[in-house]
């Protein structure tokens, strides 16, 4: 086939024919293989070309602008402007290293969310062959024959050639708020792009109804793909997390500026060679600047991000991250997410007998029967009894799912709940396939939430209608009840509604079947025609058994402070049933509200409502944006999962809205913050625990960085102003700063989860980065980092050492005593100390952290013995006594860190 010319632009103005002609298809049998992989050749991919990123350059000068690198280039230029090349070139390379660090971990968090991505990737069901199939959009040409339904995201720029009440969400390509009614009419010349009706563009969204359309233009040469460098858009790594830091640094760096200006002042004061004070001031401020936070902050956000993907959870978001970590609530859908999404029929209720169906799954697999033995005996008469069969075949023809067998294993194309009707017909022997044939589908009425029901008419010897939908929108418009002899009778309504009471208190999901005859010339069904004068056929209740790891999941949530909510369009009972199996109960009794219930409240009933309640049953998709709020206005953090086009609303306004991955529609998933590759409430709870995980994690980092931080500014600050030596210069504090804390505190960003973490109630949101006992713990140990750095170089002056050999043995012995504040505030001290007391013999596997402390011993070695590293960081060579006396302050760093632990716990 040769390239088609015509603009994408004037496709609206040919007739369905001149369309589905121009591209050389067939609406009836799609394209053949063969033309596909000739098309590929000649369009490529259905894919848009990616936004190109900022220049390597740039990203890496933008690595310096950080206000706490400021101080340090200034510094080296003015130590080179003074002619101490060799200060000014290690200050410099500090810098250099850091921007390094920083530039390849956000390289690494941008790349892992990019590709992380990609694993969900959109699909679009499409004609080909003369088959319906699923492929991935990305597998369109121009001539593929496409079918849209209700949450669909139109995968490609369409020529619609049939529509069934069809509309779509055009905002995000036109601006339009309200989704547009769509027709298949040729239109004239000239027409805006918001009035092209006959056309489904590439990201638009499916509202409602069910549509086909022909390809009419893929990938860039779609009308989204010619403005796609306006709506695509950049991976963010600001977080309110890194904001806080910023703000943070700025206040550190005005207090450094101050601090070290009054410093210099002072020295000057007092006699001082301006030349001394100078070195006093920018070690001062080296001192106080902790250079290696922003890549520790990086890096720990960056495992955090893959930590979760691992366990199922993409964040979309990076937000979301810190967000999990302080979730309060956490309402979830029933379907998937806590359950296995795999629909049994367990009971047909249907000419007033009951029926039990054996079997699970999606397996044809098992046998009906009725439960009374009057029943039994008066199935005798029949193979199938009339309104039984009827029920199954208005089950199995009122249906757009199929079912696959694939070895021994049985697949629903479609929704669960249809596939377990097609089963349930199965095990009578009914084949959908069979059916179909024998009564050939002439127009339908798909489902929709608004009118909770879905209706098909179908042609044999007289076209009749069949139903099936909730008991609420079906009982009212049926006057009539097929008996077990297949007479029609008056409807017993009451009889009915005992009967979904039975179903419901078992925990089944029910749903109601209905049919009725129409005019021998009738092709076509709206909503008019089922208004009433339906005959009713019978009742299926199924069950979708909750997963054992979401049992355990919810548990955990709840010891970790975190209320559940089911919001769910099941019955009330069913869902209060799946509840109680679940344990999402705050008091011995699930307290459960319907839709009708919230409807006639007011905001402040709502939120006292949704408040005490566990399961929100029968809701409308109004509803959940509404119950959502109501938590917010309670002050709560917000956790919400969906998968359908009504969730999106609710999962936007959440603090963390999720998406499945697999069963979720594209409208959700685009207004998510979340995605979850299993569908499966476990993995939101795996997730809220690695997002507190990556908090602990950079509390740890602060922690163990600002107290070495306030010992050397205090070191420096007092040796200034009492006009001493100082006990540690500034090329030796960047070291320490960067080279020695990032080999020991990057691997706290690997630091297992802590026990008992899930135990704990959500931390505030509003809590400061520096929270009051963190406040204290850094001076505590600030103070007895000073006194240590003072008290060893003092005491080898005292005994006739170099003042080099002191300043050398001041810094081995801090990082000496570094190493047992890092182990006691990792998990290895912890089992440590708990398998010494004979508390718990377990030593928690840290090969991380241990290589750490191996790395900085080496590195320490290096820095003293190697006479290269001597010249450049003017340290010596240390005798063994003198390694002996550096390593002593470890002892009673023992019990100093004992007390900051007990200052600050957490």
């Amino acid at each position: 086939m040769e390239p088609v010319e015509n603009s994408s632009r004037s496709y609206y103005q040919l007739s369905v024919t001149e369309s589905i002609e121009l591209f050389d298809s067939n609406s009836e049998w799609g394209l053949t293989s063969e033309e596909v992989a000739n098309r590929y050749e000649i369009y490529g991919w259905n894919q848009l070309p990616i936004k190109p990123g900022k220049p390597i350059w740039l990203r890496f000068l933008l690595q310096f602008h950080q206000p706490l690198l400021y101080i340090l280039l200034i510094a080296g230029g003015v130590k080179a402007f003074l002619g101490s090349w060799t200060n000014a070139v290690v200050i410099w390379g500090v810098t250099v290293i850091n921007a390094v660090i920083g530039y390849v971990q956000e390289a690494k968090a941008e790349g892992a969310i990019a590709s992380l991505a990609k694993v969900v990737t959109t699909e679009t069901t499409v004609l080909r062959d003369g088959q319906t199939l699923r492929i991935p959009s990305q597998d369109l040409v121009p001539g593929d024959i496409v079918l849209l339904t209700s949450g669909d995201k139109v995968p490609a720029d369409l020529r619609l050639i049939s529509i069934k009440n069809l509309q779509a969400d055009e905002s995000a390509l036109t601006g339009e708020s309200v989704p547009v009614d769509k027709s298949i009419q040729s239109l004239p010349e000239e027409i805006s792009l918001s009035e092209r009706t006959n056309m489904a563009f590439a990201g638009s969204f499916i509202t409602f109804g069910q549509g086909t359309g022909i390809v009419v233009a893929t990938a860039d040469a779609t009308e989204v793909g010619q403005i796609s460098q306006s709506m695509m858009h950049r991976i963010n790594l600001s977080t309110p997390l890194t904001r806080k830091f910023t703000k943070f640094s700025r206040i550190l760096l005005y207090g450094i500026l101050t601090l070290a200006t009054l410093t210099f002042v002072i020295g000057l004061g007092q006699g001082e060679s301006w030349i001394y004070m100078f070195e006093a001031a920018v070690a001062l401020a080296v001192s106080a600047i902790p250079e290696g936070l922003p890549a520790v902050v990086t890096i720990t956000l960056a495992i955090g991000v893959n930590r979760m993907a691992r366990r199922h959870a993409i964040i979309r978001k990076l937000p979301a991250v810190e967000a999990l970590g302080g979730a309060t609530v956490i309402c979830s859908d029933k379907t998937g997410t806590l359950t296995e999404n795999q629909m049994t029929v367990q009971s047909i209720y249907a000419g007033g007998m009951h029926f039990e169906v054996s079997g699970s799954g999606y397996s044809p697999k098992g046998d009906i029967s009725a439960t009374d033995p009057c029943d039994r005996e008066k199935w005798l008469e029949y193979q199938l009894p009339p309104p039984l069969e009827e029920c199954l075949i208005a089950g199995a023809l009122c249906n757009d799912s199929q079912l696959r067998q694939t070895g021994d294993d049985w697949l629903v194309v479609g929704d669960p709940t249809e596939g377990a009707l097609i089963t349930a017909a199965s095990k009578a022997s009914l084949n959908q396939a069979s059916l179909v044939a024998s009564k050939p589908r002439l127009d339908g009425i798909p489902f929709e939430s608004q009118y909770q029901y879905m209706a098909t008419l179908h042609d044999h010897v007289s076209p009749v209608i069949y139903i099936k939908g909730s008991v609420e929108a079906l009982l009212g418009r049926c006057s009539r009840m097929m008996g077990h002899d297949s007479q029609t009778t008056a409807l017993d309504a009451v009889r009915i509604q005992k009967a979904v009471e039975i179903m419901a208190e078992q925990g089944l999901r029910v749903l109601a079947f209905a049919k009725k005859e129409m005019h021998i010339h009738q092709h076509s069904i709206d909503h008019e025609d089922i208004e009433s004068e339906l005959m009713f056929l019978g009742l299926q209740g199924m069950i979708d058994p909750p997963r054992p790891e979401a049992i355990a999941a919810v548990h955990a949530c709840q010891a970790a402070g975190i209320q559940i909510k089911m919001i769910t369009g099941d019955h009330i009972a069913t869902a209060r049933t799946i509840a109680q199996r679940m344990g999402i109960q705050k008091a011995e009794q699930v307290v459960a509200f319907g839709g009708q219930q919230l409807a006639s409240m007011d905001d402040h009933q709502l939120a006292q409502a949704v408040e005490e309640g566990d399961v929100f049953a029968r809701i409308a998709p109004t509803q959940k944006l509404r119950l959502v709020e109501a938590l917010q206005s309670k002050g709560e953090i917000v956790a919400m999962t969906g998968d359908g086009v009504n969730d999106a609303p609710a999962l936007k306004q959440a603090d963390i809205g999720t998406a499945m991955g697999k069963g979720g529609t594209e409208v959700a998933r685009e207004a998510a913050d979340m995605l979850l590759t299993d569908d499966n409430f476990a993995s939101v709870e795996a997730a809220v625990e690695e997002g507190r995980t990556v908090y602990q994690n950079l509390r740890k980092a602060i922690a163990f960085l600002l107290p070495v931080n306030g010992g050397e500014s205090m070191t420096i600050l007092i040796s200034a102003l009492l006009a001493r030596d100082l006990p540690i210069l500034s090329l030796q504090i960047l070291w320490l700063n960067l080279i020695n804390s990032l080999t020991m505190t990057v691997p706290l960003a690997f630091e297992p989860k802590s026990k008992g973490l899930m135990q704990q109630p959500p931390r505030n949101p509003n809590e400061p980065l520096i929270t009051g006992k963190l406040l204290r713990r850094i001076l505590v140990v600030s103070l007895f980092n000073w006194i240590l750095i003072f008290g060893i170089f003092e005491w080898a002056k005292s005994t006739g050492s170099d003042i080099t050999v002191a300043r050398t043995m001041a810094i081995q012995a801090l990082v000496a005593a570094r190493i047992v504040y890092l182990l006691s505030i990792s998990q290895l001290g912890l089992s440590l100390f708990n398998s010494i007391c004979h508390r718990d013999l377990s030593i928690t596997h840290t090969p991380i952290l241990v290589m750490g402390i191996v790395g900085a011993v080496a590195l320490q070695l290096l820095f003293s013995q190697w006479p290269v590293m001597n010249q450049l960081f003017e340290t010596a060579p240390l005798t063994l006594m003198q390694w002996l006396i550096c390593l002593l302050p470890m002892l009673p760093m023992i019990p100093m860190a004992a007390l900051a632990n007990w200052i600050d716990p957490s």
